[in-house]
């Protein structure tokens, strides 16, 4: 580690072990060169790395304070499918997967007549179903909108981080036809959704995503 990146370590073991708060005040920089040992320019630096992860803010007449950092903003900036290796891309897609099937009950639980009614829209416009989970267009609007449903943010925003990984295995066809009897379709979720339970949906939802699954294991 650089002597840059040891100050910035040493800067977050400070916040960690600290009792500060959002909006706390942090040391000046003139604290932190005495208690840190190390020359105003490497704690500047290190500052300045802490400011754009979002951990400390700059104000005015008030120096460097504790803030709540945006947690998705660096990896909105970073990721980036041309600079990723595949093995990457391909763990964020399986995390995809085993985030859709957790979300299942935030689903259930939140979801209205009106999200009802926009699925079946959805549903409606996409060709028939059982060749729509490679229609990555009509994949990625039936999802998004359930991502939409659980109502939370942070959640919708981590889908669109998602979708380069899932470009990637419909580009480079990791997803192919599958012949697995189980496999349920947008519309049969839907029905769940009016029918069935909170794990009966959640079930189904793994089922829908079984292609998916299966040929993640193979490959």
């Amino acid at each position: 580690m650089s002597l840059v990146e040891q100050t910035e370590k040493k800067l977050l073991d400070l916040l960690s072990t600290s009792d500060t708060k959002i909006g706390s005040p942090f040391p000046t920089e003139k604290e932190l060169v005495e208690k840190l040992g190390v020359s105003r320019t490497v704690i500047r630096e290190a500052l300045n790395r802490l400011k754009a992860m979002g951990i400390i803010d700059s104000r005015t007449n008030r120096g460097s304070v504790v803030s709540s950092p945006d947690l998705l903003n660096i990896m909105e900036k970073a990721l980036l499918p041309q600079i990723l290796d595949q093995e990457t891309l391909k763990e964020i897609f399986e995390l995809r997967l085993v985030l859709e099937v957790g979300m299942s009950d935030l689903i259930f639980m939140r979801m209205t007549r009106t999200d009802l009614i926009e699925l079946h829209k959805i549903v409606d416009e996409e060709p028939n179903e059982h060749d729509s989970i490679f229609d990555v267009d009509h994949e990625v609007k039936f999802h998004g909108k359930l991502y939409e449903i659980t109502g939370n943010e942070t959640l919708k925003r981590l889908q669109s981080l998602l979708l380069p990984s899932f470009r990637y295995v419909y580009d480079n066809h990791i997803i192919t036809s599958s012949e697995d009897a189980t496999y349920m379709s947008h519309r049969e979720l839907i029905h769940e959704l009016e029918n069935g339970t909170a794990e009966s949906f959640r079930n189904g939802m793994r089922k829908h995503l079984e292609n998916h699954f299966s040929r993640l294991y193979e490959s």
